[in-house]
């Protein structure tokens, strides 16, 4: 396995700084965002076809004994806003082609389509009834969904790209079971980006749903992002919580740095159960702690998993 970063904290910084800082604290790899949420910090929608800019950026982390693992491109390309549904398309496009080019995977939203034909805001269902709910869930799978990406599975696959979901709060396909719905009805382009931190707060346990995901052939990349649950407010509140993330000390959980959310329990065995099933990639931290700067957060983080992380090739096993 391989230690990286999803760049889009290092905003801020100029491309060449972001590269020397990953560089210093010992990463392996760099996820790079591109458009839609993320934005595109260093302007590298469509260098995939400039040779000059396009070899310039493989020199620029190569000299730094780095890789690009994943071009981030978080967004709705099936928002029901036309305007933002083709501008966060024409981002998914940009980056299959400069994933293409570099060799590895993009990493996004399936996106969350409205609840029926007209509708002007996105509708992420959660409850089957009234029978509304269960209506608008099954037009914006046969409708919006599987269409969509079917076409996009397609034209992944003619680039030779593989697309890694992440599953987020208030994105349609927020589970393993929706990762692989879409997957089977859409193409096998399609699998998943692992990002346990979305889990923990749905109940879902994300070493099982390592394993079932991998059990269908479709982790493709990994986040390391942690998750505190708060005991006090989630007993009262539950976890559906719409509260902002930076009001720490009211909101049933919040995301945390890699380590101060859950323990060695759940972090071992999280990393042997993604070996287990075939995972040896990268896992590229995600630093979205509210109750810590992005350098400590990160660089935290970064040390904790230096610790634990499976760099090794298993072997030849000599006692069977």
């Amino acid at each position: 396995m391989k230690l990286g970063v999803m760049a889009a904290m290092l905003a801020g910084m100029k491309l060449d700084d972001a590269l020397d800082y990953c560089r210093k604290v010992g990463l392996d790899a760099i996820e790079i965002p591109i458009g839609a949420y993320p934005g595109d910090p260093w302007k590298l929608a469509g260098v995939h076809t400039d040779k000059a800019r396009l070899n310039d950026l493989k020199k620029k982390v190569a000299d730094r004994g780095l890789e690009v693992q994943g071009i981030a491109c978080h967004g709705n390309p099936v928002h029901p806003d036309e305007a933002i549904a083709k501008e966060h398309s024409a981002a998914l496009r940009n980056a299959m082609h400069l994933a293409a080019e570099l060799g590895t995977v993009v990493v996004c939203f399936s996106g969350c389509p409205g609840g029926a034909p007209g509708d002007r805001t996105p509708n992420f269902v959660t409850c089957p009834w009234p029978t509304e709910f269960s209506k608008a869930a099954e037009y914006q799978w046969d409708e919006v969904l599987i269409p969509f990406w079917t076409a996009e599975n397609d034209y992944a696959a003619k680039l030779g790209v593989r697309i890694a979901f992440e599953a987020h709060p208030g994105v349609t396909v927020h589970n393993p079971e929706d990762i692989v719905r879409l997957r089977q009805a859409a193409g096998e382009q399609l699998g998943a980006n692992l990002d346990p931190s979305h889990f923990f707060w749905q109940g879902i346990d994300p070493i099982e749903a390592a394993r079932f995901l991998g059990s269908h052939q479709c982790i493709y990349h990994v986040h390391a992002k942690d998750t505190y649950i708060d005991p006090a407010n989630s007993k009262v509140t539950g976890n559906l919580d719409i509260k902002s993330y930076g009001e720490v000390t009211r909101r049933s959980w919040v995301f945390r740095t890699v380590g101060y959310g859950h323990s060695d329990e759940f972090w071992k065995p999280f990393l042997e159960m993604l070996r287990a099933y075939g995972y040896d990639g990268v896992i590229s931290i995600e630093h979205e702690d509210s109750l810590m700067s992005m350098n400590e957060g990160f660089e935290k983080a970064v040390a904790y998993l230096k610790g634990i992380l499976l760099k090794e090739k298993t072997g030849q096993a000599w006692w069977f």
